[in-house]
């Protein structure tokens, strides 16, 4: 049996055809185009092309997107971005394909990835946590993405940030329109934002790191409050959910002093005497997404 998997992001739209072991027989991206309809023809044209160079043909077809279908409308909702808010996105793709397709939070199927062939292999419990330009949650039991009742499984980043600290009483607002939520503060562009209103320097995520390693205080400092929030942040994951494993995703998991600082930020907001969850660097890197929406059909046989 062999896997479509298309990738759809807010820059690009990457297709890769696997066997059912997950060996990548074809793979192909293009950049994400801005009208609905024309996307629709860029999928089209991107599945037949990977198709063709594997040599099949009707693949089960799995789609991970931003956002997330309404289970009251079936439309998409909070997919930022893209063209596809209020479109009935599952549907469009299954008559433009000529196939039943399968879709999925982009996050749940990061997080499906690496508890199948990642970071969090053969775990039972699994939450992979995006730390992006936005922050998103999948959440996999026993090899299935939760999906959740109202659609919406593993929305953590737009919970408020608990434990509010004097520091924090002037709180950032979010896309989504909320303000302090763990979005707003612990995101790429959360950690810029607060760097600049304490300091004035104008830096991304990358620099920030960059000059904490040289020796920068106030850069260090930027760091370790962000530690501190994220801690916080994935605190109520685990009193909630007590996960085997959490991986982290995203740009910002490419900063190595996470994996060091986030037990310890963890640690003194958890309901136990105990915390030995392992934070562990995702193992698919950039293919995880793709790999994830890949496997989402064989999932229900």
């Amino acid at each position: 049996m062999t896997m479509l998997g298309l990738d759809i992001g807010g820059t690009k739209i990457e297709a890769a055809l696997l066997t059912s072991e997950g060996t990548v027989m074809a793979r192909e991206r293009v950049a994400m185009l801005h009208v609905y309809d024309d996307v629709l023809t860029a999928i089209v044209d991107l599945v037949d092309r990977v198709e063709r160079a594997a040599g099949v043909t009707s693949a089960s077809v799995g789609v991970g997107t931003p956002g997330s279908l309404s289970p009251a409308t079936g439309r998409m909702r909070n997919a930022f971005s893209t063209p596809f808010n209020d479109k009935s996105l599952d549907i469009d793709l299954a008559r433009v394909l000529d196939r039943p397709v399968r879709l999925a939070n982009d996050a749940n199927c990061f997080a499906l990835a690496e508890a199948r062939a990642g970071a969090a292999k053969d775990a039972s419990v699994v939450f992979g946590a995006i730390l992006g330009t936005g922050i998103g949650g999948g959440i996999v039991i026993n090899g299935e993405p939760l999906i959740g009742h109202n659609g919406i499984g593993s929305e953590w980043g737009h919970n408020l940030l608990p434990g509010e600290k004097t520091t924090e009483y002037d709180p950032p607002v979010c896309t989504c329109g909320r303000a302090g939520d763990i979005e707003a503060w612990c995101s790429g562009p959360g950690l810029s934002r607060d760097h600049f209103r304490r300091t004035g320097s104008d830096l991304d995520p990358a620099m920030i790191a960059a000059f904490a390693d040289a020796g920068d205080f106030e850069a260090k400092e930027t760091l370790d409050l962000h530690a501190q929030r994220l801690g916080r942040a994935l605190a109520g994951v685990v009193n909630l959910l007590d996960p085997d494993v959490i991986v982290l995703g995203g740009g910002l998991s490419n900063m190595a002093h996470l994996y060091d600082e986030l037990p310890e930020a963890i640690r003194p907001h958890v309901f136990s005497d105990t915390f030995t969850t392992p934070i562990r660097k995702n193992a698919l890197g950039d293919s995880a997404g793709v790999i994830g929406a890949a496997w989402l059909c064989p999932l229900d046989g």
